[in-house]
């Protein structure tokens, strides 16, 4: 079970520019789904210098019938931020089915 902290849509497909070059597709596969996006952070170092450095991550959680894959794109109905889908995973449990984990990268707000 999952508490949402927001509403998002799916996004999928690619297409071709002026100059012929791929680019992201914004083709809704479905919106208004219920979900939790988790930002955290952590601190690690440099290998050679030993610079602490902050490394931000997102984490979402979907209900699991949500159609949601790796090449994937969601957004956030409520601030519009556009995040890539690195990977979905799922906990397997005989019992009671359990939300999709979504790792996230941020790439920024829809235009």
């Amino acid at each position: 079970m999952i508490v949402a902290t927001t509403r998002i849509s799916v996004l999928r497909g690619t297409g071709t520019d002026a100059f012929g070059d791929e680019t992201d597709a914004n083709t809704v596969a479905a919106s208004g789904i219920a979900a939790s996006l988790v930002e955290s952070n952590r601190t690690v170092q440099e290998p050679v210098s030993g610079t602490p450095r902050i490394v931000r991550t997102h984490i979402g959680r979907v209900p699991p019938a949500t159609d949601v894959t790796e090449t994937d794109r969601i957004k956030d109905e409520t601030t519009n931020e556009i995040y890539i889908v690195v990977s979905v995973t799922k906990n397997s449990n005989p019992v009671i089915a359990q939300p999709l984990r979504l790792d996230l990268k941020r790439t920024g707000r829809a235009a």
